[in-house]
């Protein structure tokens, strides 16, 4: 019968004065019946490990790129109604803010000229409409012609609207109208945070001016992170809403986070081909930073299988093995090889189609590389 050889050397020290000994110990393989023996030592030394058939998730998947964003309700640009010069700023990048929260403060005197506008539109408003309600008595008592009551009329009127304008703009402004008639005219403003959230830019400083198209600061809530991908068209019509997403962030994490898409695109991509899918993060403990790239694989299917790890599987030519234990006594371990039929194969498993022939048994999940030197140590197609 034909034999073949496959050494693995030890190195065996042999406590006798200062003498040194190279043992070699040889691992017979009989092709015929495929059976491999090896002892104990050689089996803690290679640190070999024995396993069984695992169920494990198969994921069929549809890989995507994009980045971490909110929605567009999440984003709050601060500017002025009103330009000005930048007197108070009380935070920095980065810095949380609530809603209602004073952002900037601003002075012009350009503020002092619209209350006192105010004021003088308002005190002539009380004449204008007891001239109007006079007009219209003596109009009804046809005292007056009915032209000195319509011009009373259109003037009262023409100076409500002027009135209710810069009112409006005061409360735009965030001065109270009251206050003003009051006679209590300010020369600065404040701008108010409209959402809590985080200062992501700050544009200004203590003195400088900005005008209405100016843009002082951003603020950003953090509370709905979500994920803003893209897919190849050949893919979209395989993603549905609800199918669940894991992602990494490559640059600063080895970890996988999950998701599930929320909203599918409805549109292509001129120019790269490709439809935006929006997904919702299951949670928000993780650091995320608005514009995180990300990688993420789309899951648009999944089975339980019955498979083992990759380097339990070896490929010999054109087929696949496995090393199974036959029995272990005192001159060490008993295995041989079985074929195996191999199908779907993620990062870390392979599934086995011919589960039957190889339940019940233990199988080396680890160390068989040393076994067979002509394998490459563990499966590849």
């Amino acid at each position: 019968m034909k034999k073949i050889y496959m050494l693995l050397f030890s190195m065996v020290l042999i406590a006798c004065g200062n003498s040194e000994k190279t043992e070699e110990s040889v691992i017979e393989t009989d092709t015929h019946t495929d059976k491999i023996v090896i002892s104990q030592a050689q089996f803690e030394g290679e640190q070999m490990a024995l396993g069984s058939l695992t169920a494990f998730d198969f994921n069929t998947i549809i890989k995507a790129s994009g980045m971490i964003d909110v929605p567009p309700h999440s984003k709050s640009s601060i500017a002025t109604m009103v330009g000005g010069y930048i007197s108070k700023t009380p935070l920095l990048i980065g810095d949380r803010v609530k809603k209602g929260q004073l952002l900037v403060t601003l002075k012009n005197i350009e503020y002092i000229e619209i209350q006192q506008n105010y004021l003088e539109v308002a005190e002539q408003l009380h004449y204008l409409k007891s001239e109007f309600e006079r007009q219209k008595t003596l109009f009804e008592e046809k005292i007056t012609s009915e032209k000195s009551y319509l011009k009373a009329e259109s003037v009262y009127k023409s100076n409500l609207a002027h009135y209710n304008g810069l009112r409006k703009k005061l409360q735009m402004m965030h001065l109270d109208p009251i206050n003003v008639e009051q006679g209590n005219i300010s020369s600065t403003i404040n701008i108010y945070a409209a959402i809590d959230g985080f200062v992501t830019k700050m544009n200004v400083s203590n003195g400088s001016y900005v005008s209405p198209s100016d843009v002082i600061l951003e603020l950003v809530d953090t509370a709905h992170i979500h994920l803003e991908l893209s897919v190849f068209e050949k893919d979209i019509l395989k993603i549905k809403k609800g199918q669940k997403i894991q992602f990494k962030i490559p640059e600063s994490s080895k970890e996988t986070y999950n998701a599930e898409v929320h909203l599918v695109g409805t549109t292509i991509d001129e120019q790269s081909r490709r439809v935006k899918i929006h997904g919702h993060v299951d949670t928000n403990e993780a650091h995320f930073i608005l514009g995180m790239f990300v990688e993420a694989d789309i899951i648009i299917d999944s089975a339980k299988v019955l498979g083992l790890p990759k380097e339990a599987v070896i490929a010999l030519e054109d087929d696949f093995f496995v090393i199974v234990q036959e029995e272990a006594d005192a001159s060490g371990f008993h295995f041989r090889k079985i074929k195996v039929e191999t199908g779907r194969e993620n990062e870390n498993f392979v599934e086995v189609l011919n589960a039957e022939a190889l339940k019940e048994h233990q199988i080396l999940i680890r160390g068989t590389s040393m076994l067979l030197n002509d394998s490459e140590g563990g499966h590849g197609h």
